[in-house]
């Protein structure tokens, strides 16, 4: 998998100050993207050890809040494997940080309810180890910049835990 780019000290990809992680690979190709240049999963830099143990190090700052994982397209299969990795890594290191992810699929793809191309033997357990999903492709048509954490008004900003135990998706509260 390669990055590109590692953000701390976010405050624009959900709450609180975070660490982000830009990854490679998006196959949805949203018109009016705000990355285009990482639709490429060879663009940036290869993801290793030492870029992880970075992102695991940039967590410990009490007033980080935890993870973000953007894109590209976090959920894109070649992916998932080194995400669930790295997201392991942080639920044992910093079970009291949390994890957002954003992504062009839509819940009811990544579980499997409406037929996916993102779905593989990873999807499952990354959802789980996820505590914010805001979900849905970027269409410019919809584009709204007053919406909080999300760029279009289809997107939606899930409470992953929530959702995944309804079966169906909760929004998540922002109070």
């Amino acid at each position: 998998m390669n990055y590109g780019e590692i953000k701390k000290n976010d405050i624009a990809n959900g709450l609180g100050v975070r660490t982000t992680l830009f990854v490679s690979g998006c196959t949805h190709h949203c018109k009016g993207c705000f990355q285009p240049e990482t639709w490429n999963f060879a663009f940036g830099k290869p993801y290793t050890k030492e870029v992880e143990d970075n992102i695991l190090s940039s967590l410990s700052p009490y007033y980080i809040a935890g993870l973000t994982l953007l894109g590209g397209e976090p959920f894109e299969p070649q992916n998932q494997e080194v995400l669930v990795g790295l997201l392991r890594r942080v639920r044992a290191e910093y079970p009291q940080k949390n994890v957002w992810a954003y992504s062009g699929y839509l819940f009811e793809e990544l579980t499997g309810k409406i037929p996916s191309r993102a779905r593989c033997e990873y999807t499952d357990e990354m959802l789980s180890l996820i505590d914010v999903l805001v979900d849905g492709e970027f269409v410019e048509e919809k584009k709204d910049i007053t919406l909080r954490f999300r760029g279009s008004s289809n997107q939606r900003v899930l409470d992953a835990k929530a959702s995944l135990e309804a079966g169906e998706a909760v929004l998540f509260d922002f109070k």
